[in-house]
């Protein structure tokens, strides 16, 4: 008996069965908030971004003061974030091949019983698979790079238009990427206005989410696609809720560290670079035991 549980553990690791997951809280919903082009010093402790700096000093909120994004421009930043790689994308035009196979982190949930959308403002219709509208940027959606495909593919139901956001937060997906529109998500426009309205955007449209999320077991991941092209790609990166240890963290992390975290939480295979990234392990409550 001892020598076939030998065989079968190792056979289980030949053929990647078994993970050392991280041993982590595992929130009913996250919501990933992406915005845009603003360096860490932009946004931490500035007058312009009141709202996000009331989280940010809040008891719940780990702010990453070592976050980096992974080069420029936007495209390939959310890729990184989303599947793990930048796939040989290094600018913002339409992709010559689409759909693509790849993993990613919606594919995943989705074939290990979970549930992921796609919510980004002002897209014109669900499943839309244009370039550009007036406001919305296909670049900035990285999911729509699956739609429909054969395989790892995103449904084209789960590309959805923000206002589909539920007012119900507990029929919000296990996952779920937010992406305002250019004009709220600091991308166009002047400085401080557009860290103002950007700023606010997150008060009016996220602020009775991340209420709710305090007392559901929910969480808030707020990050940016990259720097302002002056400070090294030092962006922001901040977690909120109630699993997490409020404070300041040293680590450093880029978008395949956030991906990999996403992937633990949940047990998750490991999409591209994210296998050989670290989870962010630090800054969780201790776990309550069960009775």
């Amino acid at each position: 008996m001892k020598n076939l549980f030998v065989y079968l553990f190792a056979a289980a690791i030949s053929l990647g069965l078994t993970k050392a997951y991280a041993k982590m809280p595992r929130p009913d919903h996250i919501v990933v908030v992406i915005l845009e082009n603003h360096a860490f010093d932009q946004i931490v402790g500035s007058k312009y971004s009141p709202y996000m700096n009331s989280l940010i000093n809040g008891k719940n909120c780990a702010l990453f003061v070592n976050a980096y994004a992974v080069t420029h421009p936007s495209q390939p930043n959310y890729l990184a974030l989303f599947a793990g790689s930048t796939l040989g994308i290094s600018n913002d035009d339409l992709p010559g091949t689409f759909p693509f196979t790849q993993e990613n982190l919606g594919a995943e949930l989705l074939q290990h019983g979970y549930t992921f959308a796609g919510y980004s403002e002002d897209i014109p219709s669900i499943g839309f698979n244009g370039k550009y509208t007036k406001v919305y940027a296909r670049k900035h959606n990285p999911w729509v790079n699956w739609q429909n495909s054969k395989q790892n593919g995103i449904p084209a139901r789960l590309n959805l238009p923000f206002s589909s956001f539920p007012e119900n937060f507990s029929k919000l997906p296990t996952v779920a990427f937010v992406v305002p529109n250019i004009d709220n998500d600091m991308h166009d426009g002047m400085e401080p206005e557009r860290t103002k309205r950007g700023d606010n955007w997150i008060k009016i449209h996220l602020g009775n989410y991340i209420k709710w999320a305090e007392k559901h077991n929910s969480m808030l991941i707020v990050t940016f696609d990259e720097d302002n092209v002056l400070e090294g790609n030092h962006i922001p990166t901040f977690f909120y809720g109630p699993m997490v240890k409020g404070g300041r963290y040293t680590q450093k992390i880029n978008h395949y560290n956030v991906l990999r975290t996403i992937e633990e939480i949940y047990k998750l295979p490991y999409a591209g670079i994210s296998a050989d990234s670290s989870a962010i392990t630090g800054c969780w409550l201790s776990l309550k035991k069960k009775k």
